[in-house]
């Protein structure tokens, strides 16, 4: 299979390091912009510099290896040209029925049912498991051991805190925020941090 950069030094991208290998690909470097991790390795591999390094190369295929919504955003956005590849590790199952965006993850243990769809640059962890008819927007991360019941939406940017669940047909606004554990038993909107069972805005 084709070499692959892999952008983020840090966790996650030793986990997305290893479904890249279980999948067959060749990770051919990692790159990020903390100068201080230049030289070093992760998971056996050399960071050889910045980011943006991946322009110098024809056609290079990539995956932005890093957790915060809001910072892998504005990786995708700043570097252009990129061939986003999706990754869905040998051991999760996802339905065929499924759409799967550019740049999005699914790591080992996590289930994807029918006609759900998964935006681009998204994240869905370890374990985590995301029932029929559900809409995962662009940027959004769920945790892992999160739990999705059918025809949830999670709007762009939204993160599901680990062992986080929401109940069918609930909707979770852009850029929010639920926290470990929460229930999502209702509509929430957009931009704020919700805790609790039933999940509500945190003061």
């Amino acid at each position: 299979m084709r070499d692959v950069f892999v952008l983020g030094a840090g966790g996650h991208g030793k986990v997305v390091i290893a479904t890249l290998k279980a999948l067959g690909y060749h990770v051919a470097t990692v790159l990020d912009d903390d100068e201080k991790l230049w030289g070093t390795k992760v998971s056996g591999i050399t960071v050889a510099g910045p980011m943006d390094v991946v322009r110098e190369y024809k056609n290079p295929s990539a995956v932005i290896a890093v957790g915060v919504n809001e910072t892998r955003r504005k990786i995708a956005r700043r570097i252009e040209g990129v061939d986003w590849i999706s990754a869905v590790h040998p051991s999760a199952i996802v339905d065929p029925s499924v759409r799967i965006g550019p740049g999005t993850v699914v790591f080992a243990g996590a289930v994807v049912q029918p006609d759900s769809v998964l935006g681009s640059h998204a994240i869905i962890n370890t374990g985590a498991t995301v029932d029929h008819d559900c809409h995962i927007g662009n940027f959004v991360h769920v945790a892992p051991g999160c739990n999705l019941a059918g025809a949830v939406t999670l709007k762009e940017g939204s993160f599901m805190g680990i062992g986080s669940r929401a109940v069918p047909d609930v909707t979770v606004g852009a850029w929010t925020t639920v926290g470990a554990g929460a229930t999502i038993v209702y509509d929430l909107p957009g931009g704020i941090t919700a805790v609790g069972t039933p999940a509500r805005p945190a003061r």
